[in-house]
């Protein structure tokens, strides 16, 4: 991260004094020991990793105006909106500079599809909010987008940098897809159903910004015609008064939508684990399947 511009250093070390899980470039950590890998490739492709998540967090919360990340005042809220993006840039293109001394064509190509990937899941969603005629196939092309993509760009590069056949690069994939698919899941009940300590952003972000989530989407469904005036009024028209959230929290709990989306996402994180039955039992394979277990807990 380092460079003489002083404010990319700077910008940078705030993000990394706020910590955070690291579970993408866990994932690639894990997933290449799990393959045998005996160099050292993988420690560069998973900071890689690391840097295409930060970047898009940086231009995330200046799009979602957020406060909060992983607890600490949001970098948009420290240095300004035109730093924020303009550090994220420079992420993105260190994760590529990353990439070309890595050398592996297949590398470049796995994780710089992610990268596209991430951004038109990003875009959908902008063009997805704040409508709730949005479907439950659109919501999940979103987070296939902008969260799955990288992690199983994430956990296929360590069984490429392994040189493993391409049955075990997929099944990596294949694990890592439905694990990012189960984290969302779950990030997007937590965000109606957690602290603001456990969740580490505002709790109710996505309420406020009309982000149409599953909890949402199924609570919508199922509601009475009353209740769709309801959410049409605080989701489309943005018009929300003190109590809106509350309200809105306690029709998904009526409703039973808040515990139907952490189902879904067991659901993801049991094809995440059969993802894994073709590789021999050890300790990297039990510390993916932990990590599994870990994305799915956090709804306790």
């Amino acid at each position: 991260m380092q460079s003489p511009v002083a404010l990319i250093p700077q910008l940078a070390a705030h993000l990394v004094a706020a910590g955070g899980k690291r579970i993408r470039p866990l994932l690639t950590l894990a997933a290449a020991r799990l393959c045998g890998h005996q160099g050292q490739r993988h420690v560069a492709l998973a900071a890689c990793v690391e840097f295409i998540h930060t970047a898009t967090l940086l231009h995330d919360d200046v799009v979602d105006e957020s406060a909060l990340r992983r607890g600490a005042p949001s970098a948009n809220a420290v240095f300004g909106n035109k730093p924020s993006v303009l550090v994220g840039d420079f992420l993105f293109a260190r994760a590529f500079q990353i990439m070309v001394a890595d050398g592996s064509l297949r590398v470049l190509d796995i994780l710089a599809t992610a990268s596209a990937t991430i951004a038109e899941g990003e875009v959908l969603q902008l063009v997805t909010q704040n409508d709730t005629a949005t479907t439950e196939e659109q919501y999940l092309q979103v987070i296939e987008g902008k969260t799955a993509a990288l992690f199983a760009a994430a956990t296929e590069v360590g069984a490429v940098v392994a040189e493993r056949p391409q049955a075990e690069a997929e099944a990596l994939r294949e694990y890592g897809r439905t694990l990012g698919v189960a984290f969302q899941l779950v990030d997007d009940a937590l965000d109606y159903s957690a602290s603001q300590a456990a969740l580490g952003k505002t709790v109710g972000d996505d309420f406020r910004e009309g982000k149409i989530t599953l909890p949402v989407l199924l609570a919508f469904n199922s509601a009475a015609e009353e209740e769709q005036v309801f959410w049409r009024r605080v989701l489309e028209e943005r018009d929300q008064a003190d109590g809106d959230l509350e309200k809105a929290i306690a029709l998904m709990q009526s409703r039973g939508t808040l515990q139907a989306t952490i189902e879904r996402a067991r659901e993801y994180g049991a094809r995440a684990l059969d993802a894994l039955s073709i590789f021999p039992d050890g300790e990297e394979r039990r510390a993916l399947a932990g990590i599994v277990e870990f994305c799915i807990a956090r709804a306790r």
